[in-house]
């Protein structure tokens, strides 16, 4: 989108959306965004981002642990690794994550915990071996 046609909302969402993800993730998305995604592109930026992610009502550390649960619960591999990565921007904890995977265990089902807590084990190690380098 051409960031002078933008609107408020969009450039909000890039905002939080970088603020979160990281501008290394932001931007390689922004490289490989091609004519078929990209509404889906501005879709994501003003919907969850400039809308969900930037309401004041709760802290992006809540959003992170309330996000990676309902990843988990739905099975979303990719997207609970991602955003697992993003809790070294939103302050969510890995005590915060654990707690959050006993309750989808729960509420969602022990196999969906179960692989997930696999898929944040292996986010935590990346982010250690990146923070020993």
């Amino acid at each position: 989108m051409n960031e002078t046609a933008a609107s408020e909302r969009y450039r909000q969402g890039m905002a939080t959306r970088r603020a979160v993800l990281g501008d290394a993730h932001v931007d390689r998305a922004a490289i490989a965004t091609t004519e078929f995604d990209r509404p889906f592109q501005e879709l994501i930026t003003e919907a969850a981002w400039g809308h969900v992610w930037s309401r004041p009502a709760l802290t992006k550390r809540e959003r992170s642990i309330v996000t990676i649960a309902l990843l988990a619960a739905l099975g979303q591999d990719d997207e609970v690794a991602m955003h697992v990565r993003a809790t070294a921007n939103t302050g969510a904890s890995r005590e915060d994550i654990c707690e959050a995977l006993l309750h989808v265990a729960i509420y969602a089902g022990v196999p969906a915990a179960n692989h997930a807590i696999k898929i944040a084990k292996q986010a935590f190690a990346q982010m250690d071996a990146e923070k020993a380098a």
